[in-house]
């Protein structure tokens, strides 16, 4: 397991990107991508040697990250981990007493398939974990 990337809720990537481009000398993706079924858009920028930060841009305020944004501000949103075997981990993570926030794995930002762990049982970090696409 390692840290994967870091989560941070913006109201807009367009105005978000500036910082982490030019005030910290980020690379980004080429594109934005949506993720239709959590109704966010996505830019990822590399975070050397081998982790990225996900700017998280919702498409619809009753979205997840649109709600989060309503509530909390932007900023940190979560801390995601890249495992081998997501349906793996979860049932580790579930034997252990956390309880996962879908009951299987969605597919997520890169073709990912990722599940979430509640911040109520992860000392206040929304917690994700994620298995790169085959």
């Amino acid at each position: 397991m390692r840290l994967d990337h870091i989560g941070i809720a913006v109201r807009s990537i367009a105005e978000a990107r500036g910082f982490y481009e030019q005030g910290l000398g980020l690379t980004s993706e080429p594109e934005i991508e949506v993720v239709a079924g959590e109704k966010v858009r996505v830019l990822k920028l590399t975070v050397p040697p081998g982790s990225h930060i996900e700017l998280l841009e919702p498409m619809d305020e009753d979205s997840a990250i649109g709600k989060y944004i309503a509530k909390r501000g932007e900023g940190l949103h979560h801390l995601c981990y890249a495992v081998d075997d997501v349906l793996k981990a979860t049932k580790l993570m579930q034997e252990s007493g956390y309880t996962p926030i879908w009951d299987q794995p969605h597919v997520g930002a890169g073709g990912c398939l990722v599940n979430f762990f509640h911040p109520r049982e992860t000392h206040g970090v929304l917690t994700e974990i994620s298995q790169g696409p085959n």
